[in-house]
């Protein structure tokens, strides 16, 4: 069953999810700080080495006029490092509002008394810290795994 990581980049934190191509489903891992503006490749390093992933997702910024993100470019350099360090190949998705999608999804399950149902007790026991990116790290895998079928 081949395993993907899904990555939402941003310049101070990562988001990440893990997804099978087989279920076509992600599930939100966590979300990586960055250091001093840098991904933190150690706790990188040891995700991928942990869930030893056949290839990547990265969600790609667009605004909503179809064209990239001014800070698009360290989302490309991102995927060339992750590609250089770890021989992943990385697929770029269109990240367009999966930050909000997330944040509402999250918001909504909480209302609806879904965390606690699946042990926690708020949107922040799920992954470590604040779990909008990666949820959206989650989505952006979903989107390329429903693409792919």
């Amino acid at each position: 069953m081949p395993t993907l990581l899904g990555f939402d980049y941003g310049t101070s934190k990562i988001g990440i999810a893990v997804g099978q191509t087989i279920s076509a489903t992600a599930t939100p891992l966590t979300t990586v700080r960055n250091r001093g503006q840098k991904p933190d490749w150690s706790r990188i390093a040891a995700l991928i080495h942990d869930w030893q992933p056949d290839a990547a997702v990265l969600g790609l910024p667009y605004r909503m006029d179809d064209t990239e993100e001014d800070w698009s470019a360290r989302v490309h350099r991102f995927r060339r490092q992750l590609e250089g360090r770890f021989g992943l190949t990385v697929h770029l998705v269109d990240e367009r509002l999966t930050s909000i999608e997330a944040e509402r999804d999250l918001i909504a399950a909480e209302r609806a008394g879904a965390l606690i149902v699946a042990g926690m007790r708020n949107r922040r026991d799920l992954g470590h810290g604040d779990p909008v990116d990666a949820y959206a790290a989650k989505l952006i895998l979903e989107i390329w795994l429903n693409e792919q079928h």
